[in-house]
Formats: structure tokens, C-alpha cells, sequence
């Protein structure tokens, strides 16, 4: 018996792998088209597992069901007057997405028998026969009639590691896909999730929209942003940080309920957690106040696990996390109450204090930092990292809440959330601020911060203030970091594991 279930080539010996498999092609081209597509493949692997997997062998062989496949070869194993290759599709992440070939002298002919030695693993085969069972029960077909449709030029990763550097993993997904069915469950579960979303907001009447990348002024998040210039009408543009800004525009406009699922662009760092291009899905309602928005968001996350995952209660990474029950609440402060007991009451409001307490985990806060701002950084270096359990933290100060409705009986303080799961922010919502005047103070007062240094603050968009003085009906927003949610569905430990192609500094 021979095998060609080879690990990958040592890199010295890559280029001769290569150069022999150009050769090949070579010699295909010189019989005629090398790349054909006129191969229809009619079933798919899993398909045929579902209504085959469990049916007798005597019953498949009366039936004498004929298929025709196609995928990419995985193994091949070579025996004599009978060889098997497996191929693999799309239409699973495990092993229904792929099928055995039965190759034989006596079902296939000398012609099919020899092109399948000379293929390559990572060859897209196309295959014609008849299902049945091999004696240890693996579902096959017989083949009647082969064809090569793609060759490969480069050999594929061990079988058996797949890509083990994971740097190549991200930079080659392509590759990763092909050799990982951890990878490929995992953005499958992100197509169920998104489904999901978007089914549960279009049961709730909200009306799905597409709004500017390109915008003339950044807003709706504290964030530096991409710069860019277009040139037919010469002038300077940003990369969106986030659509809200126009979102609401649409509220103004009589859309009392709308959602976009968007790319963001943030001129940022990069970490576990943060990618510069990143997906967020943000809604607004008009006549709800974050009250309501904590409600919905959590019956929408709950449900998009479900989907995604089966169930609301999984592991994530070795510890487990319960999103069936009812999201704890609490403000800043209690959170540091809870997880740092040592600091009083005078303490957290001291400004000086707080100021002093943050140098000590390296934090320089900003000359002009409130006390609530203070408070937000201690909290950050604090307790949020503890905040496994789903957890609101409630009731931000006005000063890092530039677009969020004021309390109508707590001076200084916003009614705003966000959402921490495993200690990493996933949404960030709040009544909306309709009031223009107060808008347009607010703004101004980022102007003053950016100008004093601040590069995360907000411009003054003119074009919005208008829009609130034609009129906005009280109304409610959220903002959901779809690529986080993904993280926690699929027991990612770095965002870019759930991002098919992510940032990368640029290959040497």
C-alpha cells in the first residue's frame, strides 16, 4: 500500500513542489483547457450524509443512487488496483462537509485510475457515481467518471496541524479555511448570529439602512479617525468611526425605527480586542429610553446565542457564561464598591485624589477631567476587566456622554449603559439627546477639548444641530460590537479570529 497523505514540504523543498506541479499543468494545457467550468456538481456532502449516512449497505446498493461531487482533495490514499481520495465542500465545518471516492480498475477504468495518482492534494476534483458503503461503513461513491477542475500549484499545511503559526493563519485565511473546521464553524456561526440579529430586528419593525462611510465630519463616537481626501471634489474626508450621527438623522425624518449593520474605521491601536476596520450594529427607536434599550439589547443577544450556539449557557475559554438570566445593573461607582471595597465614599469624590490614584496605575488624566470622568478611569483600571457575568454599568457622567440625554433629576449624570461581558465592553447605548440647544452646547464643549489636546473628542457638525431643531421625537440608541459578540459565540480568545481577513503590519 502507498499513501500521499503527506505532511507540508520543508520550506527548501516547497519550490520543487511547485515547479512539479506547474509541470503538470503544463502538460494539461497542452491536451487543451486546463481550468474548465462546465462541471455542474448536483449534490452536496453533507446533504448525502444526512439522507445516506444511516441507511444499510445492502439498501444503498439495491437503490443504486448515482451523485455528482465536486471539492477540494484532502487525502488520497493509493492501493494497489483500488484507491480512495476524500473530497471537501462547503456544506459543513466537520466531516459531512466531506465524502470518500472509491476509485477501482474494475468500476472506474485505467484512465481514472492513473489521473488520480498524478492529482495533488488540494486538487478540486469534480466525480460521477454511484453511493455506497465500504466495509467498515464510510459512505462513498463509486466513481464512474473523474475530472480535474482546479489544479493546485501549492502544497497544503499537515493535515493533521494545519497552519501552526498563527500569524499565517490570519494573513493566509484562505488557507486556514481550508485546513481548519474550528475556522470554518466559527464563521459559519457568525453568518447564524448576524441572521439572527437581523431577523429579531425585523420582527420588532425596525427597517434595515445603509448610511455615508464617507464622511465630510466625523461623529457619533469618541474616536481618532481614518483621513482621506476626494479628489474630484477636492477636500478632505473620514473614514466613518460610527453612523449614529446619521441614524438619527433618520429619526428626525419620520424612521422611528432603524438599524445598520456597518463597517467602522478607528485610527487606533491594535489588541485582542481592538481591529482599526470593525463591524457594529446600531439601532435607534423613537419613544423608548435606555431602560427599554437594556431590555431589548438583552433579549437580542440572548437570542442571537442560541441561534448561533443552541443554547444561551456555554464556556468561554474553560469558564462559564450565563446569558439566560436577567443582566445585572449597576453605576460606576458600585462597580468599584464591589470589586475595589477599599476606597470611601470621600475618596471617589475627591478629584485631587482620584488624580493621584490613577498616576499610580499609570493613567495621566486630562486637566480638564471632572470628577465623573475620574471616576470612569478608576472604574476602567478597577473592575471592568472583573465584570464577567453580563453587566450593565449605568448612569454616565455628562462630560463623556456628549450625545446622551441628561437625567431630569440627577444633575451631571446621563441616562447611557454599557454592556461588559468576560470584562470587555460589547454595547454602549442611551436615550438620545434631542434637545438642539443643549446639543449644540455640548458639541462646543468638544471643540474646547479637542483643541486643548484631546484627539478622541468630537467636531461640531452644523448639518446635525440643524436636523434637531426641525425636531427628533425622545428616542433610544445602541451600539453592539458585533466582532466581541463573536468572540464570546465562538470561545475566540483575539478579535481576530472571528475577523476573516484582519489588520496586519505589512510582510517583510
Amino acid at each position: 500500500m502507498t499513501t500521499q497523505n503527506k505532511p507540508a514540504a520543508p520550506a527548501a523543498d516547497e519550490n520543487s513542489i511547485i515547479a512539479e506541479r506547474r509541470a503538470k499543468l503544463a502538460a494539461i494545457r497542452a491536451q487543451g483547457v486546463a481550468f474548465p467550468n462546465d462541471f455542474r456538481p448536483q449534490h452536496k456532502a453533507a446533504d448525502l450524509h444526512a439522507e445516506y449516512g444511516m441507511m444499510a449497505r445492502e439498501t444503498l446498493d439495491e437503490q443504486q443512487i448515482k451523485v455528482i461531487v465536486a471539492g477540494r482533495m484532502m487525502l488520497k490514499r493509493l492501493m494497489g488496483k483500488v484507491s480512495f481520495a476524500t473530497i471537501q465542500d462547503a456544506s459543513g465545518p466537520q466531516c459531512d462537509g466531506r465524502i470518500q471516492l472509491f476509485v477501482s480498475q474494475g468500476d472506474s477504468g485505467d484512465a481514472i485510475c492513473e489521473a488520480l495518482r498524478q492529482y495533488d492534494l488540494g486538487d478540486i476534483l469534480g466525480a460521477e457515481g454511484t453511493l455506497f458503503k465500504t466495509k467498515t461503513g464510510e459512505l462513498s461513491v463509486r466513481v464512474a467518471s473523474l475530472r480535474l477542475i482546479t489544479k493546485s500549484l501549492r502544497p497544503l499545511p499537515d493535515k493533521f496541524h494545519g497552519l501552526a503559526d498563527q500569524e499565517t493563519k490570519y494573513r493566509q485565511r484562505y488557507v486556514d479555511l481550508i485546513t481548519s473546521e474550528e475556522t470554518r464553524r466559527a464563521f459559519k456561526a457568525r453568518t447564524t448570529a448576524i441572521s439572527s440579529i437581523r431577523r429579531f430586528m425585523d420582527q420588532h419593525d425596525f427597517m434595515e439602512v445603509e448610511t455615508p462611510m464617507l464622511h465630510v465630519i466625523p461623529g457619533g463616537a469618541s474616536a481618532k479617525p481614518f483621513i482621506t481626501h476626494h479628489n474630484a471634489l477636492d477636500m478632505q474626508m473620514f473614514m466613518r468611526i460610527a453612523p449614529e450621527l446619521y441614524l438619527k438623522r433618520l429619526v428626525v425624518g419620520g424612521f422611528e425605527r432603524v438599524f445598520e449593520l456597518n463597517r467602522n474605521f478607528r485610527n487606533e491601536g491594535v489588541s485582542p480586542r481592538h481591529n482599526p476596520e470593525f463591524t457594529m450594529m446600531e439601532f435607534y427607536a423613537a419613544y423608548v429610553d435606555y431602560q427599554w434599550l437594556m431590555d431589548f439589547t438583552e433579549q437580542l443577544l440572548r437570542q442571537a446565542a442560541i441561534d448561533a450556539y443552541g443554547t444561551a449557557v456555554f464556556s468561554y475559554q474553560g469558564r462559564e457564561l450565563d446569558l439566560s438570566k436577567p443582566f445585572a445593573r449597576m453605576t460606576i461607582v458600585e462597580a468599584i464598591n464591589k470589586y475595589a471595597p477599599h476606597y470611601t465614599a470621600e475618596q471617589l469624590n475627591d478629584a485631587a485624589f482620584l488624580r493621584t490614584e490613577l498616576k499610580r496605575f499609570g493613567v495621566q488624566a486630562l486637566a480638564s477631567a471632572g470628577t465623573g470622568a475620574l471616576q470612569l478611569a478608576l472604574f476602567e483600571e478597577t473592575a471592568e476587566a472583573q465584570l464577567w457575568e453580563p453587566t450593565y454599568i449605568i448612569d454616565y457622567p455628562v462630560e463623556v456622554s456628549p450625545l446622551a440625554r441628561a437625567s431630569d433629576t440627577r444633575p451631571g449624570i446621563t441616562e447611557r449603559f454599557e454592556l461588559f461581558i468576560v470584562g470587555r465592553e460589547i454595547a454602549n447605548g442611551f436615550s438620545e439627546l434631542n434637545d438642539a440647544e443643549d446639543q449644540a452646547a455640548r458639541f462646543m464643549k468638544q471643540v474646547e477639548a479637542k483643541n486643548a489636546g484631546d484627539e478622541e473628542a468630537m467636531y461640531y457638525d452644523a448639518d446635525y444641530i440643524r436636523a434637531l431643531e426641525y425636531g427628533m421625537p425622545p428616542a433610544g440608541g445602541c451600539g453592539i460590537g458585533i466582532d466581541r459578540l463573536m468572540m464570546l459565540l465562538t470561545d475566540s480568545p483575539n478579535i481576530r479570529d472571528v475577523i476573516l481577513f484582519p489588520h496586519l503590519r505589512r510582510e517583510e
